[in-house]
């Protein structure tokens, strides 16, 4: 729609996970390494937590975007299961195996066969859980149960799991005590930065092939003040920029027309941030035209 007005030749902020689009901040960075690492060693589990949106299944996209024939991977992105036997036939379908009408007994049987045929050709196992922290207690120590299956001293299977804040919460129960002695790799992805916002919006907008300033420096510290830093609010605030930005036909994004991105999101049906008021958004407003004056 906006495109070619702005001179780019696709949509920077798309809301799906683009790992063509990622940047990493030193904390991205980190993460990724630290998820390579849980999957090149011998971890029994690797956790990665974040905010809603910090970015977490970007980086598990890019991750798997590393083909690597010695590595068996299997993704379940559907934790909202209720039973170990629906736990295990959503593994089984993430590994491409039969699980039509079978009992748990049949499916932790055909698991383990599977497991032991994929270590007998060379080949690790690792199943990555999204939105792990849905799974509850009870499923939890069903999967730490699950990563008991080893072969002497090597592992058949490691997890990763990938989830929101409430992970490291519910992995600090007292009932998970023995899911925690096993984890060895344990990350927490923050909410960016000003400055790692602004780098992120030149990125995104840099490698869609925009002009790396089409954003000012005001409109960019508004979309950190309020999308706090949660990387997909910036990209919800930044695309509708450029939707009100061709609108108004306006060849560059600043502080004024962010401000009414603001507002409108604010009294729309999905505000960007709670308790933010209209004195706050003219306050920033005027502070950021008064900049922009001083700079001019």
């Amino acid at each position: 729609m906006y495109e070619s007005f702005f001179g780019l030749n696709e949509k920077p902020f798309s809301l799906l996970p683009d790992p063509d689009f990622l940047f990493l901040t030193k904390q991205h960075k980190l993460a990724l390494t630290m998820l390579e690492y849980g999957m090149s060693s011998q971890a029994g589990f690797t956790v990665i937590t974040g905010e809603i949106g910090a970015g977490k299944t970007t980086l598990i996209r890019k991750l798997l975007e590393k083909d690597d024939p010695t590595v068996t991977v299997g993704l379940l992105n559907n934790t909202m299961v209720a039973d170990l036997r629906e736990l295990l036939s959503w593994i089984a379908f993430s590994f491409g195996l039969d699980f039509e009408g079978k009992s748990h007994v049949e499916l932790y049987n055909d698991f383990i066969h599977f497991l032991i045929e994929e270590y007998g050709e060379g080949r690790r196992c690792v199943m990555i859980i999204d939105e792990a922290q849905q799974l509850g207690v009870e499923l939890l120590e069903q999967v730490r149960m699950l990563s008991n299956i080893n072969s002497g001293k090597h592992l058949l299977i490691q997890f990763i799991l990938v989830g929101q804040p409430e992970l490291r919460d519910l992995l600090r129960v007292p009932e998970l005590v023995q899911f925690a002695q096993r984890i060895a790799v344990d990350y927490h992805l923050k909410r960016l930065s000003e400055e790692e916002t602004i780098e992120y919006i030149t990125h995104r907008v840099s490698m869609a092939g925009g002009s790396p300033d089409l954003f000012d420096q005001q409109s960019c510290h508004l979309i950190w003040l309020y999308s706090k830093g949660i990387p997909r609010l910036i990209n919800v605030l930044s695309d509708t920029a450029l939707v009100y930005g061709f609108s108004e036909q306006r060849p560059r994004i600043d502080a004024e027309l962010m401000q009414e991105v603001i507002k409108d999101k604010e009294s729309g049906l999905a505000p960007v941030q709670d308790e933010i008021s209209i004195e706050e958004i003219e306050k920033d407003l005027e502070v950021a035209k008064e900049q922009k004056k001083n700079n001019g």
